[in-house]
């Protein structure tokens, strides 16, 4: 996961590079742009790291009912299952 220095310079270079590019006509301060993108990086972030979380229980629980189970390729697929039944794009 990404520090909150990391996710507000990342945050910082996107709003600034679009306002120069002139993909977007800003209708609010810069600051108030950049600090609403940090908000929502910092919440994907957070969404990440618990779905993450529960892949890695689920699939060491169902890996401990039968060994013979790849447990990285069974961490994906529930990793990806978690993700579209919270509607959240990885």
């Amino acid at each position: 996961m990404l520090s909150e220095a990391q996710i507000d310079t990342l945050a910082t270079h996107l709003v600034q590079g679009l306002i120069t590019r002139g993909v977007i006509l800003p209708k609010a301060d810069e600051k108030d742009l950049i600090a609403c993108v940090v908000e929502l990086m910092s919440e994907n972030f957070e969404t990440e790291a618990r779905i993450d979380e529960e892949a890695d229980r689920v699939a060491t629980e169902e890996a401990r009912k039968d060994s013979r189970l790849d447990v990285t390729r069974l961490r994906g697929m529930i990793r990806q299952r978690l993700a579209e039944k919270k509607g959240f794009t990885l």
